[in-house]
């Protein structure tokens, strides 16, 4: 069994300006755990997986994205989640949240995951900052990206099937969106 999760990965400029955002924060503050992925917005949270079964997983998960089209993302301003995690903004619009919540009634039904409570209260976001932290340096950081901010937008046109490999997520196959030439 292994640990799997369905994400958008931003190409280009977004995924070098997260990248860059959170090697500061491991060269200032030593915090390093959002290194362990690429930056991405969550569709499904990690689920277990077995190994054996990806062409299955990839086959049910082709099926389902090639019913959804392509739509447009914005990445604008630095969030956080309590004193725990910071992160840069994303607006998807009605297309985003609709996706995620059909995806999550699909995983549910076809894949047989359970729904973990990040499923139902879906909050779109590229995490920049994880808990590890340190909570002394918490307000010093916090005021380092929201002075920096995070900004930038594409066009989704695939998601991604990441999986965990040597304790860091690594995207095993990018999956087009219907009507995608991506």
């Amino acid at each position: 069994m292994q640990k799997y999760f369905v994400a958008i990965v931003p190409p280009g400029e977004v995924q070098v300006q997260a990248q860059e955002i959170k090697e500061a924060v491991r060269e200032k503050y030593n915090a390093k755990h959002a290194l362990k992925s690429p930056a991405h917005v969550t569709l499904k949270m990690p689920f277990v997986w077995n190994e054996h079964k990806e062409d299955k997983l990839f086959g049910l998960l082709r099926a389902f994205f090639k019913e959804r089209g392509p739509f447009p993302v914005e990445f604008k301003g630095i969030g956080r989640f309590g004193r725990r995690i910071m992160y840069a903004r994303v607006h998807g619009g009605d297309a985003l949240v609709e996706m995620q919540e059909a995806f999550r009634h699909y995983c549910r039904r076809e894949l047989k995951l359970n729904e973990e409570l990040s499923d139902k209260a879906y909050t779109p976001h590229v995490t920049l900052v994880y808990s590890d932290l340190k909570k002394n340096f918490f307000d010093e950081c916090w005021a380092m990206l929201k002075e920096r901010g995070f900004y930038g937008n594409m066009e989704v046109q695939q998601v991604a099937l990441l999986k965990k490999e040597n304790y860091r997520w690594q995207v095993l196959e990018m999956i087009d969106l219907g009507n995608s030439q991506g």
